[in-house]
């Protein structure tokens, strides 16, 4: 069945469905309503306010015609009953609406009711005509159908320029629904258990319910089908190619390890820390191949967790790699943990793309010689022909800078190395259960003891003095700030502060304090003398863009402000504001916003003055922004869900976990005759997720 062999769907129609991605029968039927209308109660019109309220209204069409000149040009059709008068009013598709509503003839005016001076009226209202009988009551059966709940779909402003309404897809849908079969995959017994309704009778419950509740089930059948499968995946997936990956068994004399932990680490390490450790331990030598998430808040010490990773590699006998997204953060590592493990013997050599020719090939010839037993640096280490000599262990900071493909090509440097990759980005549990569905989870909930809680305020353009005067005292105290800027330099199109210039006005503003800038454009021999120079205080001021957003560490920086924090979001602010609290001084963060705000960045910058707990503000993030936007990149794995939303749906994401491990338990291939139609629909689903995976 072609799209066109539903009546009303001309050549220009179906074209029009077909570029907003409906392609066949198939596809229209999952064109879901974008909400519906309760029309099952009907309103006189002497009975409406013109307070907003959404209504039906019945009547006669006493008079129509169009009104107003370009842009206000408009239909407008008068309803009336025996009570009063409403106007309705259209500014689109006045040719159709005057082809289609006629004087004299009884319609149904379904919208949201204003008082404009004396009269009624509704802007773009769902219009149905009805026979005069139904004013009456006497077309029963027609009454009964237009006053029930209505489908509402996305409409004319998503088919360009062929008219297409909600009414003709709800009619085309229900014409599709009559004439083909859908079969059902999902196992009678889960039908029975969670009372859901089979796949024909849930579509017609999505697109004609009679009541709420039967909607609701209905919609839920279809999320939990999907979850369902997508955990079956995730089962299978584990089991055939995870689990059973053999892994490099590590259990050396630990001499770096006992000197690292005994002889340099100044501080205890936290519970979290502590459990950490224990599970990569318990991961690398249980023979299998480890794949594991280290998630923390920022600060929480996930570097000491991977540094003694690490270590437990070289111990017996492996390199190990760290790889950071950007050139700045593989930087801050290496020096970081140049300044943890030079003293007790570890060789350390920091590989970049941007290297001269001769200090690049001594590096290369450090790895594959096994002198280097740490490598860091960026995706370089992963996109060119590198060889280790023994890599036993690879870190991946940033995780969800990077995603599935990259952990894929790492494998493949080495004989399956162990992969811790870490995260500074609280992510909802709801979200790690999906994103990282192939990763066992490690999380550090603590912070190290001693860390002071860092004060926030929103400070206005009006209030710059006042931070002026703050910065001043901050300095004249021994402290040291960074002013952060959403642009490099100054860009027409948005009317922002950029860093170049903040740059220069700071150095007028503090004539005496020693400024450096910092930016993503610069050479990395230039950043890194910059970093150094604030890192031992002979900068005192750090002017840069949201380079610094991950990684930098200097315990002295106690002030972090924020320009135009506004066109920031909710996790890179809680990124921003990591940077600071990591030493004894009080810091404070001041998010610098214009006055005028949309309602979300006051929501986005209330959240940051209410809570430093980045798994809160994680939460709140994905509220606002939603998963996609939350993670900012399609590269991150994020599985795509056509009904199932995993912020609100957690409930449905363990019940469709849990009863994907209990039907591949009792039945691990869906061999069952009970199982074969979800067996013919999952293999293909699965074939597409180990593609995903680079498994196939």
């Amino acid at each position: 069945m072609k799209l066109t062999d539903t009546p009303g769907i001309s050549p220009a129609r179906a074209k029009a469905l077909k570029e907003s991605g409906i392609l066949s029968p198939e596809d229209l039927i999952h064109y879901f309503p974008r909400t519906y209308l309760d029309r099952r109660t009907i309103l006189k019109i002497r009975r409406l306010k013109g307070s907003g309220e959404k209504v039906t209204v019945m009547g006669t069409v006493s008079a129509v015609g169009v009104s107003g000149f370009g842009r206000k040009k408009r239909y407008e059709a008068i309803l009336q009953d025996d009570t009063g008068q409403l106007k309705g009013v259209w500014f689109k598709g006045i040719s159709y609406f005057k082809k289609t509503i006629k004087k004299g003839e009884f319609y149904a005016f379904f919208g949201t009711v204003r008082l404009f001076g004396r009269f009624l009226s509704m802007a773009h209202p769902e219009v149905e005509q009805l026979s005069s009988t139904d004013a009456a009551g006497q077309d029963q059966q027609r009454q009964q159908r237009f006053t029930g709940i209505i489908p509402i779909y996305p409409g004319n402003q998503f088919f360009k320029n062929t008219y297409i309404t909600s009414g003709l897809l709800r009619k085309w849908i229900l014409l599709i629904l009559d004439r083909i079969h859908i079969p059902e995959f999902l196992p009678q017994e889960l039908l029975a258990r969670f009372g859901y309704p089979d796949r024909q009778t849930a579509f017609r419950h999505i697109h004609t319910p009679e009541s709420p509740a039967q909607h609701q089930k209905a919609l839920e059948r279809f999320k939990f089908e999907e979850l369902l499968l997508f955990e079956l995946s995730v089962v299978t997936l584990k089991k055939e190619v995870f689990d059973k990956t053999p892994g490099l068994v590590m259990a050396g004399t630990k001499p770096f390890s006992s000197r690292f932990f005994n002889e340099v680490l100044p501080f205890k390490l936290t519970a979290g820390q502590i459990g950490a450790l224990g599970d990569i331990k318990r991961d690398i030598r249980s023979g299998q191949q480890m794949n594991r998430l280290l998630q923390g808040d920022v600060g929480s010490g996930k570097t000491v967790v991977a540094i003694g990773a690490m270590l437990m590699a070289i111990d017996s006998g492996y390199q190990a790699v760290m790889m950071a997204p950007t050139e700045i953060l593989a930087e801050q590592h290496y020096h970081s943990l140049s300044e943890w493990l030079n003293a007790i013997g570890v060789t350390i050599r920091l590989l970049t793309g941007n290297q001269k020719k001769a200090l690049r090939e001594d590096i290369l010839t450090d790895i594959s010689g096994g002198k280097a037993h740490i490598i860091v640096g960026t995706h370089a280490i992963i996109q060119e022909s590198i060889r280790f000599h023994r890599l036993g262990m690879a870190i991946i900071d940033e995780q969800h800078r990077f995603g599935v493909a990259q952990r894929a090509m790492l494998r493949e440097k080495g004989d399956n190395p162990h992969i811790l990759v870490m995260s500074a980005t609280p992510i909802p549990r709801s979200l790690a259960m999906t994103l990282y569905s192939d990763l066992d989870l490690s999380i550090i909930r603590d912070l190290p003891p001693g860390r002071k809680e860092i004060v926030t305020r929103v400070l206005k353009e009006s209030e710059r003095n006042k931070l002026h005067r703050f910065m001043t005292e901050q300095l004249r105290e021994g402290g040291q700030i960074y002013v952060v800027y959403p642009l490099i330099e100054e860009s027409e199109a948005m009317d922002l502060k950029n860093a170049t210039e903040g740059f220069d006005q700071l150095r007028v503003e503090f004539p005496d304090v020693q400024i450096g800038l910092l930016h993503g454009r610069m050479p990395s021999i230039e950043k890194d003398q910059v970093m150094q120079d604030f890192k031992k205080n002979r900068v005192q001021i750090l002017v840069s863009t949201t380079v610094i957003e991950v990684g930098v560490d200097v315990p002295n920086a106690s002030v972090m402000v924020v320009e135009h924090a506004e066109r920031f979001g909710l996790s890179q602010l809680h990124q921003l504001r990591g940077r600071i609290g990591r030493g004894a001084r009080q810091s404070y963060c001041m998010l610098m916003t214009d006055v005028k705000q949309s309602k979300e960045a006051r929501s986005r910058l209330g959240t940051m003055e209410e809570t430093g707990d980045g798994f809160r503000i994680a939460e709140a993030d994905l509220k606002l922004r939603g998963p996609g936007d939350f993670l900012g990149t399609r590269q991150s794995g994020l599985p795509e869900f056509r009904y199932a939303d995993i912020l609100n749906d957690q409930y449905l994401l363990e019940i469709a976990k849990n009863t994907a491990l209990e039907l591949l338990e009792a039945d691990p291939e869906l061999k069952r005759h009970e199982s074969a139609a979800l067996r013919r629909k999952f293999f293909p689903y699965l074939e597409e997720k180990k593609k995903f995976f680079r498994m196939s």
